[in-house]
């Protein structure tokens, strides 16, 4: 029996260390629970009165919260895999009431300061195999601590560039370029600089999935307000006469709709055209199309 319970623990923590590496490590980024606890985050904002300043901060607290939900599910699992073998199969210091203690108060409390690498001492694993796992939970935890670290310095950068690309967006739909204008060698060159951004940004909701539960904010730097005027460049660009404004204006459109693809698949579900998503990824983020 002692046994199974520590083996519960054991698959407690494979579970997190699983949605760890599936939301910051997988290629594709697909994480399951992390996932599950930022679209909940999420949802429940936009049902709160005066939502727009409750929107904006979901980005940021999804993240803390998830990081807690890791920390706390690895403490509570290495917390099992003690606690039947506790106090039996550890040592205390002599000045420490540690073992007065109940075992499961004990066992947390050794989760606790091993995977925070602080080391105490007045518990410490007495039978071989707990010797072993021990170091292995400090190990766990400083991962935890740098992937933490990595996890919010690679979401900026991400963050960053899709603001950028629309308050890019913004500028060009105030000088009101119109086909005409882009009917040249430099409307080329835009619209492909346009089509390659797009694609980045595109990567970044692929690789980077919790970028989407961050609110830009301000319409300029929306991407949500503003890709449906990327989409009526891309037209422009189709329309044109000159061969390479058209390539120009294929590659945007197509870029665009690799994007409404993936933001369909992975967080709006409509089903429908690029036109449809990017109206319903607009509305999601509180922006008229």
């Amino acid at each position: 029996m002692e046994w199974l319970v520590s083996l519960a623990g054991a698959g407690l923590i494979m579970i997190t260390l699983r949605d760890l590496f599936h939301t910051l490590w997988h290629p594709t980024r697909h994480g399951g629970l992390s996932r599950l606890v930022m679209t909940a985050l999420w949802r429940l904002a936009r049902r709160v009165r005066g939502r727009r300043r409750v929107v904006g901060l979901v980005g940021p607290l999804a993240m803390i919260t998830v990081v807690c939900m890791w920390a706390g599910t690895i403490v509570l699992g290495w917390a099992i895999v003690y606690w039947p073998h506790m106090p039996g199969a550890f040592t205390f210091s002599p000045a420490s009431d540690a073992a007065q203690e109940p075992a499961l108060l004990d066992s947390v409390y050794l989760s606790l300061v091993t995977v925070a690498t602080l080391g105490l001492g007045d518990i410490a694993p007495a039978e071989g195999w707990l010797r072993l796992v021990s170091p292995l939970e400090a190990l766990v935890g400083f991962a935890l601590l740098t992937a933490t670290v990595s996890w919010v310095l690679e979401i900026y950068p991400a963050l960053t560039r899709r603001r950028v690309l629309a308050v890019r967006l913004a500028l060009l739909r105030d000088t009101g370029a119109a086909t005409r204008q882009l009917d040249c060698t430099t409307g080329a060159l835009l619209l492909h600089s346009l089509a390659v951004e797009v694609v980045r940004v595109r990567i970044d909701f692929t690789q980077y999935a919790e970028a989407y539960y961050f609110h830009d904010g301000e319409d300029h730097s929306s991407l949500a307000a503003m890709v449906g005027y990327a989409a009526a460049l891309a037209e422009h660009g189709q329309a044109a006469t000159r061969p390479e404004v058209r390539l120009a204006g294929e590659l945007l459109a197509g870029a665009l709709s690799d994007l409404a693809a993936v933001l369909d698949q992975r967080f709006l579900h409509t089903g429908g055209t690029p036109t449809d998503v990017f109206v319903a990824y607009a509305a999601d983020h509180g922006r008229a199309s």
